[in-house]
């Protein structure tokens, strides 16, 4: 039998395995096309010895597709956790410093009172409605001091502390050898924070011509 015959033999069988009436009405292009499909499944899985290597390597590819979706799930379940993270923050500082620009305002107005107290001269202190209108007006100070801090602003009046060019700005040297340099030996303005944050820097003067202040020592700053 040559090798023509061969190949024919196959496609006849198959296509005995239709009925007539099925074949009288396929087109031709539809009865080649179901034939060669036949013949295309029964290609399916070569280039393996045995089926069980094909199991095997189909098994090594969900095994790699699985790994590659497992590697995504924790990257997105580590950027989600950063962006709760970030969230969280931004909210607690928004929070925390979104009456920055009104308490920044109402700090001349605080200002304000403190200067009419510290000008009111010692000889008309005790005249009767003097006294009045300055203890009204120093009433007023404590409550608006009073509201700010209950809003997570605190005032600064580092005098006689160790300046500090975070929360401290230096306006001028004071000479004075009985103090350690760097401390802060006059208050011209005070200072204030809302919560961690600088709202305003305590204006001072800064002793100078001191011995050297001492650095605490271990003990002591775990005591303090």
């Amino acid at each position: 039998m040559s090798d023509e015959n061969e190949h024919q033999k196959p496609a006849a069988d198959k296509a005995e395995t239709l009925a007539p009436e099925e074949m009288d009405a396929m087109s031709e292009e539809e009865l080649l096309a179901a034939l060669s499909g036949e013949e295309e499944g029964e290609s399916e899985g070569e280039g393996f010895a045995n089926p069980l290597e094909a199991l095997a390597a189909e098994n090594t590819r969900q095994e790699e597709e699985i790994k590659e979706l497992k590697d995504q799930l924790l990257r997105t379940a580590a950027e989600m956790e950063n962006l709760r993270r970030r969230t969280q923050k931004d909210v607690a500082d928004a929070r925390e410093f979104s009456i920055s620009k009104f308490a920044r305002d109402m700090l001349s107005v605080a200002d304000n009172l403190r200067r009419a107290l510290e000008h009111v001269p010692e000889e008309e202190k005790e005249n009767a409605g003097l006294k009045t209108l300055s203890e009204g007006v120093e009433m007023t100070e404590r409550e608006l001091l009073s509201a700010l801090e209950k809003n997570g602003v605190s005032k600064i009046d580092p005098e006689g502390e160790k300046f500090d060019p975070n929360f401290h700005q230096a306006m001028f040297e004071v000479p004075n050898p009985e103090v350690p340099n760097n401390t802060v030996a006059q208050v011209v303005q005070v200072g204030y924070v809302i919560g961690s944050r600088v709202l305003r820097p305590a204006m001072v003067g800064v002793a100078k011509g001191g011995p050297k202040a001492e650095a605490k020592s271990a003990e002591d700053a775990e005591e303090g």
